[in-house]
């Protein structure tokens, strides 16, 4: 059984963790910059915990998973390389390369990114992740696979990948997920005008994304704007007047619906 270091304690690992833990691998340590992060995940899989530099992790584990930050990523590994050359590390990142590892001396590099959403307050499924794998070795790429299937118990959502498709699919999931949760956002401020609670909008929200499973997202589109319904269009723009910002984004929003269905 690998001995595996959780090198992070945010919304990936909260989540990532005690996934790994539930597929039989075994958690050595968790590590983290603040001392209540590391401990408190730690706490909830029984191993040790680690906080501050970097540095102070374990020598001993055969995996360190480090889900950190785009930004302080490289450096980590940099930190991380020392004294544990020989162990395999993987990042789970959607947009950085395998080479960084290169950069910082490490030959036993992957990338192990589950294409999801993580939140602290809610764990997610891993039975209905996707992963995309990449690694430096081809038994360390078969190791990744493996640990991915024992997650999620299905090989269709286990890919092989690489940097530049990693890199595409980080792109798509910002305008499916991200940008999506945002107008949710802009919609409760709406709502919250007249103290109406966003779960009004629940049932609509679920019956969208619903559709999506039998219908493409071109067909499932319905609205004033695929409509060109100019007189509702127009109401709802000066509606808007008070938020400039709302109204450009409504106006670039309804202009690339009517574009997409000329398609």
């Amino acid at each position: 059984m690998s001995k595996v270091a959780i090198i992070g304690a945010g919304r990936v690992a909260v989540n990532l963790a005690p996934a790994l833990c539930g597929s039989g691998a075994q958690i050595v340590e968790v590590w983290s910059k603040s001392r209540a992060s590391a401990e408190a995940l730690a706490g909830r899989l029984g191993c040790r915990s680690s906080w501050g530099e970097v540095d102070r992790v374990t020598c001993d584990a055969d995996i360190y998973v480090i889900a950190v930050r785009d930004d302080v990523l490289p450096d980590v590994v940099r930190r991380l390389h020392v004294g544990r050359e020989q162990a395999l590390m993987v990042h789970t990142a959607g947009s950085l390369p395998l080479s960084l590892f290169v950069e910082a001396g490490h030959e036993r590099a992957g990338v192990f990114y589950p294409m999801q959403t993580f939140s602290k307050e809610r764990q997610v499924d891993f039975s209905r992740v996707h992963f995309f794998i990449e690694a430096s070795i081809p038994d360390d790429e078969a190791a990744l696979q493996d640990l991915a299937f024992r997650l999620t118990g299905d090989a269709a959502f286990v890919h092989k990948s690489t940097a530049a498709l990693r890199r595409r699919l980080h792109l798509a999931a910002v305008f499916a997920c991200n940008f999506l949760n945002h107008c949710c956002t802009l919609s409760a401020d709406i709502l919250d005008e007249d103290g109406l609670p966003f779960s009004v909008m629940l049932p609509l929200v679920d019956e969208t994304v619903a559709k999506l499973h039998e219908l493409t997202p071109r067909e499932a589109q319905t609205g004033p704007a695929v409509r060109r319904d100019a007189n509702v269009t127009g109401l709802q723009k000066a509606m808007l007047a008070a938020r400039p910002d709302l109204q450009e984004i409504y106006s670039m929003l309804t202009k690339s619906i009517q574009r997409y269905d000329k398609l």
